[in-house]
């Protein structure tokens, strides 16, 4: 039999522990968002008490309370049992008790206030996809935010300036979390109400585990499985930044000759798709957008009006924005991993054990010099940003834009300095902070 690190790690006990316990109840007092260091939060209702106006397959919506005329939300990032259909269930990371996590309903206008509390083994972030708002908001960790380490609790506040479908997930070790499930919608209703009426109104998520057979948690490293992917032939962090003057209209040109499509993806902006490689097109049939799926050998031109922050840019498939790992590695989310390395390196020399809590491990392993990887290969996430580690290292690059960049000026600015009160920060270190919603196994609204 072929010796590899997979049929090395079959035995090793990958049999994975029980969901975590669901979190206390508890009544607290109100607050003021001015006095950030610890926060406390009042109950809300069950999660049938905000039924909404969309039907989530499967799914629930999540409750809100209103405080001083802003719309409060709380998620929780943990470790879940769910079950994909009678017959299986896995051990996956979800929200409130689910996968993905509750559907989060608002309108247009709405301003909302949203806690976030994690209670994985490894630190998180949550970025809201395709929304408008200060970057500080964002939830890219690292880069427009700290990571929100275990047992932390974050808030986000902004103001909603658009309609749409949305989604919510991880910007930080996402290769991992988003394919243990961590994900979910957010739908914002216009504030002038449907041009027709909507009599049903359903939503859904598309989405994939690896669960292999006899196993208990989703596998990770299938999407661990890739080569280099890079811009310009360059890997973050060694990718330039693109910068902007506040205002100004800038024009991306994206060719693909890889082997992949690419979702290509920009943060904290609506876009236009402008032309292709056939040219520009006709202002007619321009589109918005906050992705774009670049298809092998093709070109797409977007067009935007910058707005001030550091704007993350990337391809949206998870892996392509990670470097480099070894093939074949198995699972070992949730399995205490203590003195194996030492015994798989005496029969492998060079192997490194993968990810007992998540994957962000790794870049702070590689950092102190604990884990070198395989010679003339590259770490699979190396990038620093202002908060941390920013936990990218493939297809990933920032759109930075400055109110005082001088015209022409293409100079790196350095990191966004965010107005006062605009940055996501902690407001607790007590993982039973809260009393949020959660559902319980195969319950459904």
């Amino acid at each position: 039999m072929k010796i590899s690190r997979r049929n090395m790690l079959i035995s090793a006990g990958l049999a994975s522990a029980g969901a975590v316990p669901f979190v206390r109840a508890q009544n607290h007092e109100g607050h003021d968002m001015s006095k950030m260091p610890e926060m406390e939060m009042p109950a809300v209702s069950s999660p049938r008490s905000a039924p909404g106006k969309v039907r989530t397959l499967n799914g629930w919506t999540l409750p809100f309370r209103m405080n001083n005329g802003v719309k409060e939300f709380h998620l929780v990032a943990e470790e879940i049992e769910h079950e994909f259909a009678p017959g299986s269930k896995a051990i996956c990371w979800g929200y409130n008790g689910s996968t993905p996590g509750p559907t989060i309903e608002v309108t247009e206008g709405d301003r909302v206030r949203i806690f976030v509390t994690n209670r994985l083994k490894e630190s998180t972030s949550m970025h809201w996809h395709g929304l408008l708002l200060p970057s500080g908001m964002d939830g890219v960790g690292g880069l427009t935010q700290p990571h929100i380490k275990p047992g932390e609790t974050y808030a986000y506040e902004f103001t909603l300036r658009q309609h749409g479908t949305h989604m919510y997930h991880p910007h930080a070790d996402e290769m991992t979390q988003m394919a243990m499930g961590m994900m979910g919608l957010f739908i914002i209703h216009p504030k002038a109400g449907e041009a027709l009426t909507i009599d049903r109104d359903y939503a859904f998520i598309l989405h994939n585990f690896a669960l292999h057979p006899g196993t208990r948690r989703p596998d990770p490293s299938v999407m661990q499985n890739f080569d280099l992917w890079t811009f310009n032939s360059k890997t973050f962090p060694a990718i330039d930044s693109m910068v902007a003057r506040t205002g100004e209209r800038v024009r991306i040109r994206v060719g693909n000759l890889s082997m992949w499509n690419h979702p290509i993806h920009l943060h904290g902006h609506q876009f236009f798709v402008t032309g292709s490689d056939g040219g520009r097109w006709p202002r007619s049939q321009w589109r918005s957008e906050v992705t774009e799926i670049v298809g092998v050998g093709q070109v797409r031109d977007i067009e935007f009006t910058a707005v001030p922050g550091d704007w993350a840019f990337h391809c949206h498939m998870s892996h392509h924005t990670m470097g480099p790992m070894g093939h074949e590695i198995p699972n070992t989310l949730g399995v205490n991993q203590d003195g194996l390395e030492e015994k798989v390196r005496a029969m492998l020399p060079g192997y490194m054990a993968m990810g007992e809590n998540g994957m962000s491990e790794h870049q702070n392993h590689t950092d102190s010099g604990h884990m070198p990887g395989p010679p003339n290969t590259l770490a699979m996430m190396a990038g620093k940003g202002p908060f941390g580690n920013i936990e990218m290292g493939g297809m990933f690059t920032m759109v930075k834009v400055r109110d005082d960049l001088a015209k022409g000026d293409y100079k790196d600015p350095g990191w966004y300095r965010h107005p006062k009160e605009t940055v996501a920060s902690r407001v607790s270190s007590n993982p039973d902070f809260g009393n949020p919603v959660r559902r319980k196994s195969n319950q459904h609204t």
